[in-house]
């Protein structure tokens, strides 16, 4: 072997344990894959991995007389590990299609061709038919290395043909990430079997195995975003079906009262009450952010509705000249409800509330202020799963992010940065 080719076969090796590794790091890390695909893509890159390292000590030792054996046995599980992603790539397609692997002919198809390879390459190790290490020590082709290839090749066709077969049942992006490994690994594949040149195979594994794991993780991670988008909206449904019943349930009669004692304030409180319902099922359906004013619009809603109960006990200053961004529904009035059900004390004086908007470099902000009595860390009330909620739904739909302070002279500070 000359140098330029020793050296381009470290090359190779180095590159692909660097992606092996890489790809390894990541299957075991990123949290968006489903158990199946984290143990399948875990068992693909330590095997290729494993294959690789075998390949790299065969080129360390190449050409040494005395470790001709040692070449063999190298070879042998270099080649038996790398062609076993051809099997595992079935496995792969019939699990993003849906169907059952026990149940699937192409998959007892490929199992009978690649059984057929483990046979004739058990026959390579002890025969000079398929290639064999000549007296110089460089490996040669045989005469019949052709037909060790034809299990292997049969494997890519029915994979390739499986793959365009159910490309209704595979997304777009596994569709396309599917293509991107088959095409160049059938190409290195044909001239391995015309070249006898395993390096080709290995830098069409390449080229194949890392873009299909790249598409995949980006194809699961928007369908785990789309599932945490989802858990969100349905905590959000959660959090409105159990509005406070007391709450409802006083508003209710302050109406009644009022259609005696003030019946033009019985009509304000009852549009009030109306707008809040309205908001309130409404940000059942919204699956994404929403202008704030619609937000403002609720929260107002909200607190008139509390005001007419509690008139003398609760002050609201409004301080919001930007208005200009969205955020996700339900931001702005359960916090301000948790204001007014922590801070509400007619012991402490009245409550008093300021909303304020601004902006910055950073993007929007929100801080609601009061003079209440603050409330402690309690993980399993109402008001605090709501305050959990909104941070989550914040970070996933517009990066944003909450903090809870004490104010100065008592009471809460709490700021919404959406940006």
């Amino acid at each position: 072997m000359s140098d330029w080719a020793l050296y381009f076969g470290y090359f190779m090796l180095g590159v692909m344990l660097s992606l092996m590794t890489l790809g390894l790091g990541a299957a075991i890390a990123m949290p968006a894959f489903d158990r199946w695909r984290k143990c399948f893509f875990i068992v693909l890159f330590s095997i290729l991995a494993a294959a690789t390292v075998a390949g790299l000590v065969d080129t360390i030792i190449y050409g040494n007389p005395r470790a001709v054996l040692a070449e063999k046995a190298l070879w042998y599980i270099e080649t038996l590990f790398i062609m076993v992603a051809l099997p595992m790539f079935t496995l792969l397609l019939l699990h993003c299609s849906g169907e059952s692997i026990k149940e699937s002919p192409m998959f007892r198809a490929v199992a009978v061709a690649w059984l057929l390879f483990f046979i004739l390459l058990q026959f390579s190790t002890f025969t000079n038919w398929f290639y064999y290490i000549s007296a110089d020590y460089e490996y040669q082709r045989g005469d019949w290395f052709v037909l060790l290839c034809l299990p292997l090749l049969f494997i890519m066709f029915m994979n390739l043909e499986g793959t365009i077969r159910r490309r209704n049942k595979l997304s777009r992006k596994q569709f396309i990430a599917f293509l991107i490994h088959l095409l160049p690994l059938t190409f290195a594949s044909l001239v391995h079997a015309i070249f006898f040149n395993l390096w080709v195979f290995e830098a069409g594994l390449i080229i194949s195995i890392i873009p299909m794991f790249a598409i995949l993780l980006i194809d699961q991670a928007e369908e785990y975003l789309r599932q945490q988008r989802e858990l969100s909206r349905q905590q959000a449904k959660i959090m409105v079906l159990q509005m406070r019943p007391h709450f409802i349930y006083n508003t209710m009669m302050s109406i009644y009262y009022l259609c005696v004692q003030d019946p033009a304030k019985a009509q304000a409180v009852t549009l009030d009450f109306t707008t809040y319902l309205r908001k309130n099922f409404t940000a059942i359906a919204s699956e994404d952010t929403i202008p704030f004013t619609e937000e403002l619009e609720h929260t107002r809603a909200y607190l008139a509705v509390e005001k007419a109960q509690f008139e003398n006990s609760l002050f609201i200053e409004y301080d919001t000249p930007h208005t200009w961004f969205r955020l996700p529904p339900l931001t702005l009035q359960p916090i301000v409800e948790n204001a007014v059900k922590h801070g509400m004390d007619p012991e402490s004086g009245p409550l008093r509330i300021r909303i304020q908007t601004r902006e910055t470099d950073s993007g929007s902000e929100i801080i609601v202020e009061d003079n209440g009595s603050g409330f402690e860390s309690a993980p399993n009330d109402d008001p605090h799963i709501a305050l959990s909620n909104i941070q989550q739904r914040l970070a996933m739909l517009c990066d944003g992010e909450m903090t809870i302070t004490p104010r100065d002279g008592g009471g809460t500070v709490v700021k919404v940065t959406v940006r």
